[in-house]
C-alpha cells in the first residue's frame, strides 16, 4: 500500500525554519512560533506555489530529503535555485503581509506571555 505525500508542504517546512532563522527571536520568530500564525504563513506560501505530490511505500512515510528535493526539482519549472529564491521570497512577503494584518494583536499576546516578575518596574517612573 502506498501513501501518498506532499513534497511541497515538506519543502517549504523546511525553508520557513531557514528564513525565520535569520529573523529577530523577538518578535519574529517568538511570533511564528504560535501554531496559528505558523500555519497561517505555510497557507501563505502553499497557496502561490505549485504543489507536488509522491506516492511513497508505507514502510517509507518519509522519503530521505535529498530524494524530496530531487523530485520537486525536477518537476518545477524554474531552477532549483529559483524556486529556492522563488519560496524565499514569499516566506519573507507572509512575514510581512500576517505582521502587517495582526501586528495588535501579536504585540498583545507576546507582551501576554511575558511574566510580570520579568518585566522592568514603572515604579521608579
Amino acid at each position: 500500500m502506498k501513501t501518498v505525500v506532499n513534497l511541497t508542504q515538506q519543502s517549504v517546512l523546511g525553508e520557513i525554519e531557514n528564513v525565520l532563522d535569520t529573523y529577530s527571536y523577538y518578535p519574529y520568530q517568538q511570533a511564528f512560533a504560535i501554531p496559528d500564525l505558523r500555519q497561517e504563513l505555510i497557507a501563505f506560501v502553499l497557496n502561490r506555489i505549485p504543489c507536488f505530490y509522491s506516492a511513497v511505500a508505507e514502510l517509507q512515510l518519509v522519503p530521505p530529503s535529498c530524494d524530496q528535493e530531487s523530485q520537486v526539482n525536477q518537476k518545477l519549472p524554474r531552477s532549483p535555485l529559483e524556486q529556492q529564491l522563488h519560496v524565499q521570497n514569499l516566506i519573507h512577503q507572509g512575514i510581512y503581509a500576517i505582521f502587517q494584518a495582526k501586528s495588535a494583536w501579536i504585540s498583545h499576546y507576546l507582551c501576554e506571555s511575558v511574566e510580570p516578575s520579568s518585566e522592568p518596574s514603572h515604579w521608579f517612573g
